[in-house]
Formats: C-alpha cells, sequence, structure tokens
C-alpha cells in the first residue's frame, strides 16, 4: 500500500493550505485515517484522525478550530484543511492508515504511512 501526499508549501502566518494524502488502492475504505507531523527537533504528534466512514474526527487541541479534516472515500483521498496557521504549525505532515475503523491518537495503530510533505508557516 502507497500514501501520496500533497499540498504542503510556503505560507505566511495566517494563511491556508490544504493537504491531500491518496492510498494505492482502497485498503482504506474500512480503516480510519489520520494525520501527524514532526517538527524540526521534535517528536512526531497526532494533528487529526477521521473514523472509516467519516462519521466522527479527532483533532489535537493546538489545531482544533483551525484544522479540518475530511475525506473521499470514492478517491481513496484523505484531506486536511488549514486555516490560521501559525510558524508554529511548521513541520513535515504525514498521513496514514489506521488498523481500526475508529479514530486513535496512538500512532502504534497506524500501519501504513505515506512519505511527508513539508509545510512552512512564515511569521
Amino acid at each position: 500500500v502507497q500514501l501520496q501526499a500533497s499540498g504542503g508549501g510556503l505560507v505566511q502566518t495566517g494563511g491556508s493550505l490544504r493537504l491531500s494524502c491518496t492510498t494505492s488502492r482502497r485498503t482504506n475504505s474500512n480503516n480510519a485515517m489520520g494525520w501527524f507531523r514532526q517538527a524540526p527537533g521534535k517528536e512526531r504528534e497526532f494533528v487529526s484522525g477521521i473514523a472509516w466512514n467519516g462519521a466522527s474526527t479527532t483533532y489535537a487541541d493546538s489545531v482544533k478550530g483551525r484544522f479540518t479534516i475530511s475525506r473521499d472515500r470514492a478517491k481513496n483521498t484523505v484531506y486536511l484543511q488549514m486555516s490560521s496557521l501559525k510558524p508554529e504549525d511548521t513541520a513535515v505532515y504525514y498521513c496514514a492508515v489506521s488498523r481500526t475503523s475508529s479514530t486513535t491518537i496512538v500512532d502504534s495503530q497506524y500501519n501504513y504511512w505515506g512519505q511527508g510533505t513539508l509545510v512552512t508557516v512564515s511569521s
């Protein structure tokens, strides 16, 4: 299974970006998916997750109210709409497919990972 993340880039504080992650096949149709990020010198952290059917979502407190996760199962794609970006959002963002159908913040529950896309927010 391959995951292809895209949409990263350089944006000013307060700006917006939309990340996309497409899987190579419909392996994620019954699996939750999530976004994680890793800033330079920091541990990877959970950002957001979405259940297999999109019915429930989870967000880290640091992004709640600013980021929105969604998925299009027909396109095997999950999105992360990021708004009101801050310099502390600068990181490599990774999408992942969970072993579970419901959302989880535990990275060990994710068994397929994308290559990451870099988001840089300038002050």
